[in-house]
This record gives structure tokens, sequence and C-alpha cells, in this order.
């Protein structure tokens, strides 16, 4: 039996490319392996069809939209992960995913290779890596546009040369990732920073600017995971749809930063996340209601690192499951209603209640029947800045 690489599959020019290309230079029968994460664009049957015309000796294709927004998405947003206080980890979450079923069709078609399209530049080749070291460290790996130096010219020119029913003449100024919990633009004029992003780079999301009635929902979460919107009980995939579209509608979640990659670089980025954005902004005001002070004071240090490590690749890894199992005892009691108003590109929060509320009218209220025993208070500050009190009489006396 033939040498068999497993490859991660878009149907775009340079995975249909890659699998003639491989195949001569390795000897080896190519399986392609497409996931559904939500990313739109043409039917899986016509990419599994196309995969087959360029070669591959199976296709394999996959619907992972509901598991990509239940087991991806939402452990995400229980972390309430922003990289850099902004960025909600788009393409960093569906890589990991697909690492799953890309170990998945080589342990079933007896693959030992894996191929992925990512260049040396980017985060992606490290994610994909770093997932399959962790699932399946005997698995080799191949990166065409890394390892062999393959630029958009040569495939081009090897597609022609080829014959692959690919179309060719259509070339984006941008490069693009999309899924279902956002979109990221980079390359072309956005690379010189100081250009600003166009109404053309959008497309999750219409302009913030235009005139239009805000929308306002009511998001329920169990558990830190939301399970209803105005009472309608949806399904993971079905409440990120429904936000991306609403909160698209009003502009919200459009992000332009420049950001620290994982190999060093920085690049300019402009995201269009509007469920991400929304939803994350819900949960972080639930949580405020009902996770303890401390509780939440050392979750926001591990939301930080727990967003670093997916963004950096290292989704299969023991801290990342440590903190996983942290931030899941820490959503015991985030349950409740928020409602959430969408309009001018934010979604804002403007009433939250919860049976498990930590909130207590008695004690917050300064008007009558406050319960609150303010005897009691000058003592504690007194008691509280004590330290800081001998600490800064000692530094007087030594000058």
């Amino acid at each position: 039996m033939s040498e068999r690489v497993v490859l991660a599959y878009s149907g775009g020019l340079d995975t249909s490319v890659a699998i003639p290309y491989i195949a001569e230079e390795t000897g080896a029968e190519i399986i392609a392996v497409a996931v559904d994460v939500g990313q739109g664009g043409e039917d899986l049957e016509v990419i599994r069809k196309r995969a087959l015309e360029c070669g591959a000796v199976e296709a394999v294709v996959t619907d992972a939209r509901e598991e990509f927004a239940a087991d991806f998405c939402f452990p995400a947003l229980q972390a309430n992960a922003l990289y850099m206080d902004r960025y909600p980890l788009v393409s960093a979450l569906s890589r990991p995913l697909i690492v799953k079923h890309l170990v998945a069709a080589a342990k079933e078609f007896g693959g030992t290779t894996v191929a992925h399209g990512c260049t040396g530049k980017g985060n992606d080749q490290v994610r994909f890596e770093a997932g399959l070291a962790a699932l399946a460290p005997e698995l080799k790996v191949i990166a065409p546009a890394r390892d062999y130096a393959w630029t958009r010219d040569k495939a081009i020119g090897f597609a022609e040369e080829k014959g692959l029913p690919i179309d060719v003449s259509a070339k984006s100024p941008y490069s693009i990732d999309q899924n279902l919990w956002g979109r990221a633009v980079e390359t072309g004029f956005l690379e010189d920073i100081w250009n600003a992003p166009i109404e053309d780079l959008y497309d999750y999301t219409a302009d913030p600017a235009m005139p239009r009635e805000a929308d306002e929902m009511v998001l329920t979460f169990t558990a830190g995971v939301p399970t209803a919107i105005d009472g309608r009980a949806l399904t993971a995939y079905e409440i990120v749809a429904e936000l991306n579209e609403r909160a698209g509608a009003q502009g919200v979640g459009r992000l332009d930063m420049v950001e620290d990659r994982l190999v060093g670089i920085k690049s300019r980025e402009v995201y269009e996340a509007p469920a991400a954005i929304a939803l994350i902004a819900a949960h972080q005001e639930l949580e405020n209601v009902t996770v303890e002070r401390d509780l939440a004071r050392f979750k926001r240090q591990v939301d930080q690192r727990w967003g670093e490590l997916v963004y950096d690749g290292l989704w299969f890894s023991p801290l990342k499951d440590a903190l996983d199992a942290f931030i899941a005892s820490s959503q015991a009691q985030v349950s409740g209603d928020v409602r959430l108003t969408l309009h001018g590109g934010r979604a804002v929060v403007t009433g939250r209640r919860s049976a498990g509320s930590l909130y207590d009218y008695d004690l917050a209220t300064y008007d009558t029947g406050d319960t609150f025993d303010q005897s009691l208070a000058k003592g504690f500050v007194q008691l509280w800045s004590l330290p800081s009190k001998i600490a800064a009489g000692r530094d007087r006396n030594l000058g």
C-alpha cells in the first residue's frame, strides 16, 4: 500500500493544487479532508467532488458547525477569550477542531503524514502542528507553502498545466479566513497601517453608522452557556448564527488592530465577530452578578492566559486542560437572563437577572430600608489601611 497524506482541504486554489503537487513530490496517495466550521461558501459535496477531480483517492467532508459552536466557541465564551483584550480568537478556535478530524481521517485511511496550506509567517502552522504533536505525534507534516517555497504564481501555473477544475482568474486583494465565530481580513492595502479600512472589506457586518432601529433581545444562560434567545430554546450553532445575523445587521463586532503574532512579528488585522462580541458582553455582565469578588478577580487572570494559550496553538496542552477545569467550576452559578441592545456598532447590556445573583438590593440601596451597617465601616477602613500607614510612617522617619 502506498504512503498516504491527509490534506486539510478548503476547496480553493492552494489546497487543490496541493493534491497533485504533493502526490508528485512524495509518490503518496492524498486523502482530502474538508471541515465545515461555518465558513460559508461552496456546498460540501461540490468541494468533495473537486478534491477527487484534482486527484485525491479519498475525500472526506464533515459538517462540524454544531460541534464547533458547542465545543470550541462556547468554552471560549466562558473564558471571555479576547486576545490582547480585543480579538475573540476566530481562526485560533477552528484549527484544533480541524486537527481532530485530520487525525481521525489518518487513523481511518492509514495516513502517515498530514499536510496543510499554512505559510511560515503565520500562527496557523503552529496551531496545526502543535495539535498534531499532542494528538498523533507519529504523524509527519508537510506544508507546501512553507516547505517548498510555494507561491501563488507557481500554484496558478501548476493548476493551468494540469488542467485542474478550479478558477485561477479571480484574485482577491486580501487574505480572508472566516468561520461561525467571525471573519479575519489581512494583506493588500491593509499592510500599510495608516490606511483606513474601506466598507468593501466587510461581509458579516453592516455599516454601524447607517440609521436604523435598535434591536433588543434577552439571552438566557445556563452555567455560563447561552441556551435561549427571547425565550426560544436553541442549539449552540443556532444561537451563534442568529447573533451573527442580528448583531451583524447593527454593525457590532468590527475590529481593526495591530496584533502580536506568535512568530514574533506584528500584523495588521481587520476582524468581524458580531456574535462573539455580543455574547461575551452579555456573559461578562452575568458573571458580574453571579461570581464572587475574589473568584472573579482571579478568573480574569485565568481568562487572559486561556486566550493566550489558544492563540498560541496550545489547545491540547496540560495547562489549558487545567484552566478548563477551573473555568467550568467558576460557571456553576452563571445562569440567568441578560437583556442586550444592539445598535450603532455596540452591544450594550441594559438588564440582568439571576436566581444565583449576589446582588442584594437591601445592601446596595441608599434609600430607607438600607440594611448595610455603616457603623462597621470606620474600623474596617482603619484596619485595611494600617499596613500602608505604618510603611508611610517608616519612610518619613528615614527621610
